[in-house]
């Protein structure tokens, strides 16, 4: 079964809210070192925030899933984050190129030195693709809930402005690469860390939000 064809049934199954649930969300686990691990409450949340707001019907708890593995096909919306080194081997770049040629989306977010690491090994994937800045009129700032000035900021580290980056293959983006916003920090439990605030934890939850409702309809 061809991955578009497996979501398509999946969508409908999140869209038409079904009793058990429908599919799941994971955490991408990669070698190098890198602390893929990290934002353990983010992604419980993300779904709660989904399943009450857009009214899919996730799987309440995430699961891990390697990048090499077939299991990687399970799933319409991968999650990955960290600070450190990232690795993906030949036979993993191949089957994460498959993933995403076929249906699949990817979430990479830098939770702050990610950004060196993950960007050659994305280009392992794609070589002939490079991550472009998509623009403040880009549909992924505009599904369920309007982001006029594009991503939001969450927390603050250089200064810099937070980026929304893609990758897109034959007109479809099929990883979006969040740079100096700290998505997946605002997706925790609130009060995980110094500052945090509810409006920007909201923000970040909807934010996210549009990213499943786009992987979801695309």
């Amino acid at each position: 079964m061809k991955l578009r064809f497996a979501i398509g049934i999946v969508l409908c199954f999140c869209l038409f809210g079904f009793n058990e649930p429908a599919y799941k969300m994971a955490k991408l686990k990669y070698n190098g070192g890198g602390d893929w691990y990290g934002d353990r409450t983010a992604l419980p949340n993300l779904i709660k925030f989904c399943n009450e707001n857009l009214k899919t019907n996730f799987q309440s708890e995430e699961e891990t899933v390697e990048v090499g593995s077939a299991e990687l096909f399970n799933y319409p919306f991968v999650f990955m984050t960290g600070h450190g080194n990232v690795i993906f081997s030949d036979a993993e770049a191949r089957n994460m190129r498959k993933y995403l040629m076929g249906g699949g989306f990817l979430h990479i977010d830098d939770n702050y030195g990610l950004d060196q690491f993950v960007r050659p090994q994305m280009k392992k994937v794609f070589p002939e693709l490079d991550f472009v800045e998509l623009p403040v009129n880009h549909p992924i700032y505009h599904q369920k809930y309007d982001f006029p000035s594009g991503l939001p900021k969450i927390h603050e580290h250089d200064g810099k402005r937070a980026q929304g980056f893609g990758l897109i293959y034959k007109g479809r983006l099929v990883c979006f690469y969040t740079y100096e916003c700290d998505l997946g920090n605002g997706w925790e439990d609130y009060g995980t860390y110094a500052g945090d605030t509810q409006e920007a934890r909201l923000k970040a939850l909807k934010m996210g939000a549009n990213l499943v409702q786009y992987a979801l309809t695309q």
